[in-house]
């Protein structure tokens, strides 16, 4: 077993959605799926890592058709639990290298996704997958967050990234393999303690884009969130949306 279909097991895929809060509420959800749906045009969409169809179930409900790539069987069960095979198929398998059958005018990868494919040679096949499965003229779609090494203090390794009541997050870095493990901790009012941690490999927008040189794309926008604000030096994420030569014959967004 993969180490990432470890992290992404049962456990994590049980507790994984928080029906309008967090990363399922109405403010973030709203601007992500309007945005994609833009970009999709009449075509189809394909999603790497599709979870338990956070994105995917109110994109389709826009009328996009959606298909899902998804290591963690445990996620796709969850997903299953809302909508069937025939909605949203999904294939089981790595995003790196998994093959979904048709072509598409949007894939897209949301949610720092892209981060838990540990070695750049991964993250590389990531993209040359995407433009795999895209008709000429389609875009691949990228969250991503950007590395805080500006917080870190002077010989240390890590840093508290969230302090919420009941909830820590603690982000230590291994700069020589560029590298980072998310440590999320959180306690109950009876003095129990819960443990999660999701191993990545960070990556800088520059080396992103090389990537995604390699395989072919070229950068088309970069904005600091899904509403299209500006992305700058403070600005803490991005999405980045890379394009494929060509003009795409199925309805691909201008």
């Amino acid at each position: 077993m993969r180490e990432e279909e470890k992290v992404w097991g049962a456990e994590a895929a049980a507790s994984y959605d928080t029906p309008g809060t967090g990363m399922f509420a109405a403010e973030v959800l709203g601007p992500t799926v309007e945005r994609l749906a833009e970009l999709a045009g009449n075509g189809a969409a394909l999603e790497f890592a599709i979870g338990t169809g956070r994105v995917a179930i109110p994109l389709r409900e826009r009328g996009v058709p959606v298909t899902g790539i998804e290591l963690s069987r445990a996620m796709i069960e969850q997903l299953r639990t809302k909508v069937d095979e025939a909605t949203i198929p999904v294939i089981a398998g790595d995003m790196a290298t998994a093959i979904a059958p048709g072509k598409f005018t949007l894939v897209y990868l949301v949610y720092n996704t892209i981060a838990n494919l540990l070695t750049q040679a991964e993250q590389v096949a990531c993209f040359r997958n995407a433009a795999r499965h895209l008709v000429p003229g389609g875009r691949f779609v990228i969250e991503l967050w950007v590395p805080e090494l500006r917080k870190l203090p002077v010989g240390q390794a890590g840093v508290v990234c969230r302090n919420e009541p009941g909830y820590i997050a603690v982000d230590t870095y291994d700069m020589l393999r560029q590298a980072v493990v998310s440590h999320h901790f959180w306690f109950d009012e009876h003095g129990q303690t819960r443990l999660f941690r999701t191993p990545q490999r960070y990556i800088w927008p520059a080396e992103l884009d090389l990537m995604a040189s390699l395989a072919g794309f070229e950068l088309e926008s970069r904005h600091a969130d899904w509403s299209g604000s500006e992305f700058n030096a403070e600005s803490k994420s991005h999405v980045s949306v890379y394009r494929l030569p060509g003009i795409g014959s199925q309805g691909v967004a201008s």
